[in-house]
């Protein structure tokens, strides 16, 4: 259980989400293009969910992380993105104080465990690469579990410690978070007490996360280059980029945008820039990776096909 400061909590029981634009003139607009986001989120990761667990080809290692990823992506988007429509049709966007404990409790947990599934899924393809004569070996059902189970035991730890540093302060009178959901920042910004020991702590944690994931992605990718190039044989080489090519664009796509957000200068850092990288990266990726796996994988084009048939036949 998350024991909260009481006293934080008579202060404050609701908050209000102001949302992307306070404009009247873009809410109709906005509500049109985050509602056609957010359905082509669920469909295409539960289509994804749904493809990587009844189809026989794609049961390997690869898809077993991709399809864990699809639940991810499904999880903290499906935690954002009703909740930000609410804002484009009511004037006030009220959340309560629990709700906005949950909502970022959860949100802490997904996205700290997408860094590390992108992680897992790149020691997977230097594995398929550099040694695929052991491939089934190294990457057992034992070791994939155990993977993605210390990706989300290390997840629900780093989301209790923000999120138990944070409620444990006190608010002031002042409810308005000016985002579209519940994050770290915006919220220390209307706190009364002292924040800079919650603040340190935010950002070691999420420095920790950003860093060694990508480390691990880097000297996975470093290894895999090259492997490559000392491949002789022009399919081979053909082969090996094209098996790492969709986590490869996630990867560039997903840090690069986490990378612009976190190392810009103080002085150049604004809300509008903030909420449009937080727009980016907690609804535009839910939406482009299944994509990505989808257009640039042939195994999972394949998979469609053979669903599509059997559903043919059974229409038929």
């Amino acid at each position: 259980m998350i024991k909260l400061n009481e006293t934080a909590e008579s202060q404050v029981t609701e908050f209000i989400l102001m949302g992307i634009t306070n404009r009247p003139d873009l809410q109709g607009p906005l509500f049109g293009v985050f509602f056609l986001n957010y359905m082509v989120i669920v469909l295409g990761n539960l289509g994804l969910i749904i493809l990587t667990s009844v189809d026989s080809h794609l049961q390997t290692p690869m898809y077993f992380f991709l399809r864990h990823l699809a639940y991810v992506d499904l999880g903290y988007s499906t935690a954002i993105g009703p909740k930000m429509l609410v804002s484009f049709i009511e004037e006030k966007n009220i959340i309560s104080y629990k709700g906005c404990v949950v909502q970022i409790f959860f949100i802490a947990i997904l996205i700290t465990c997408e860094f590390f599934i992108l992680s897992a899924m790149a020691y997977d393809r230097y594995v398929a690469i550099c040694k695929p004569l052991l491939y089934m070996v190294i990457m057992s059902d034992k070791l994939c579990w155990l993977l993605l189970a210390i990706s989300y035991l290390h997840s629900i730890i780093v989301s209790l410690l923000i999120t138990i540093n944070i409620f444990n302060l006190s608010f002031c009178e002042s409810n308005i978070i000016q985002h579209f959901y519940c994050d770290s920042l915006p919220l220390l910004s209307i706190i009364c007490s002292d924040t800079s020991k919650t603040e340190l702590i935010i950002m070691i944690l999420s420095a920790f996360n950003l860093v060694s994931s990508l480390l691990i992605i880097l000297a996975s990718y470093m290894i895999i280059l090259v492997a490559i190039i000392r491949m002789n044989s022009a399919d081979g080489r053909q082969k090996a980029f094209s098996t790492c090519g969709s986590h490869l664009t996630v990867v560039t796509v997903f840090y690069g945008t986490l990378l612009f957000m976190y190392l810009q200068p103080q002085s150049s850092h604004s809300l509008e820039t903030d909420k449009i990288a937080s727009v980016f990266y907690t609804l535009v990726m839910p939406m482009l990776n299944p994509l990505i796996y989808s257009l640039r994988n042939k195994e999972v084009k394949g998979a469609l096909k053979r669903i599509f048939k059997k559903l043919m036949q059974v229409f038929h």
